[in-house]
């Protein structure tokens, strides 16, 4: 049973902070997508709130359940994790070249945003389990196996941009778990030396990606595409931005994704450099209240969650936004809670609930 009291220590203000970057996103959604009329913005509209609605359910049934369950349950988490992930490969739908989500029928479903989470969980308990062995390097080895698997099952999908949250995962959860700078920088410095072999095993549409970041005008046309016209579109929104439903690059379908991977383009043009700085407000107000979360909970398990779903999420921020900018490659990685599409957005959700949860049982209720 639910115990009413812990609602004493919920963060309301974490919960208000979620929902307002929610309906930020349902207004520039809205916009982004009316160019292809009406009724087709309508159905965008309806399917994000969906999936809002679904996400604040999920928010309630994972706070119903005491976080210490779930580093129980860790080991059963992380192998249907891999089940997930592994079926993909041969069940998965295709799209766009990619095999990421597997058809349930009434939804189709993305292991791999469910991945994100369930990897802070069984990672933050090893960390815990091991942590008076973090100082020896060869002891990083099952830490770095336990991410590098799902990793490799991700990458073969492919995506790249999900594999790089992975690993800024890793490394921001191992130097809050306690290890020491040095150990950290030879991990860095060994996966910086193994990427001329995945650059082998990368698509061709992934390489290019990564070439014309340093030059668009190397292929304006094609990959260089996206870049140049997301550019415009906040170069040309100014201040103030010229107006909201009254920007031309998404009215007019010159900007691919505009509803997903370059929503915030679509805000930069609309709603100009004031409305970006007022989504940067609210992430950064929302990084802030998940940290102190962390700094009050309990025990290292919470903490060392509540700072994984801040790296996760803080990571994300800056990809997302900074492709748009072109000071960062096209990953392909949307915006949290804002970016249209219903797995990042109940996954999202499900990460705040974990956090919720941690905060709810910080300590004893007092009456």
């Amino acid at each position: 049973m639910f115990d009413r009291r812990l609602l004493k220590n919920f963060d309301y203000q974490l919960l208000l902070i979620v929902l307002a970057i929610c309906f930020y996103g349902l207004l520039v959604i809205s916009s982004a997508t009316r160019g292809a009329g009406e009724d087709i913005s309508f159905v965008y509209l309806q399917k994000q709130a969906i999936s809002i609605g679904m996400g604040f359910l999920a928010i309630l049934v994972i706070i119903s359940i005491d976080y210490l369950d779930f580093y129980r349950l860790s080991w059963y988490l992380y192998s249907f994790n891999l089940f997930c992930l592994g079926l993909v490969l041969f069940v998965g739908r295709e799209a766009g070249g990619s095999y990421r989500w597997i058809d349930l029928k009434i939804l189709d479903f993305q292991p791999s945003e469910l991945a994100k989470i369930i990897i802070i969980i069984t990672l933050a308990r090893l960390l815990v389990e091991q942590k008076e062995r973090l100082k020896n390097l060869s002891q990083l080895l099952p830490l770095l196996l336990h991410v590098f698997i799902p990793m490799i099952f991700i990458f073969m999908q492919p995506d790249l941009g999900t594999a790089l949250v992975f690993a800024v995962i890793f490394l921001g959860m191992l130097y809050i778990g306690g290890v020491p700078e040095k150990n950290l920088l030879i991990v860095i410095g060994t996966g910086l030396a193994v990427f001329p072999l995945l650059w082998t095993r990368l698509m061709d549409y992934q390489k290019m990606r990564l070439i014309v970041f340093f030059n668009p005008d190397l292929d304006p046309l094609n990959h260089g595409y996206q870049l140049t016209q997301s550019m415009i579109a906040i170069g040309s929104g100014g201040i103030t931005g010229k107006g909201l439903f009254a920007g031309t690059q998404a009215r007019l379908q010159f900007l691919p994704e505009q509803h997903t991977d370059f929503i915030f383009s679509v805000l930069g043009e609309e709603l100009g450099f004031l409305g970006g700085v007022l989504l940067l407000a609210l992430y950064l107000l929302l990084i802030y209240r998940i940290l102190k979360v962390a700094s009050f909970s309990k025990d290292s398990f919470g903490a060392l969650i509540c700072t994984g779903v801040a790296t996760m999420l803080t990571f994300q921020i800056l990809v997302n936004i900074g492709m748009t900018l072109s000071i960062m490659p096209v990953t392909g990685l949307p915006l949290p809670f804002m970016s249209y599409g219903g797995n990042s957005m109940l996954m999202n959700m499900i990460s705040i609930g974990v956090v919720l949860n941690v905060g709810m049982r910080r300590h004893k209720i007092q009456f």
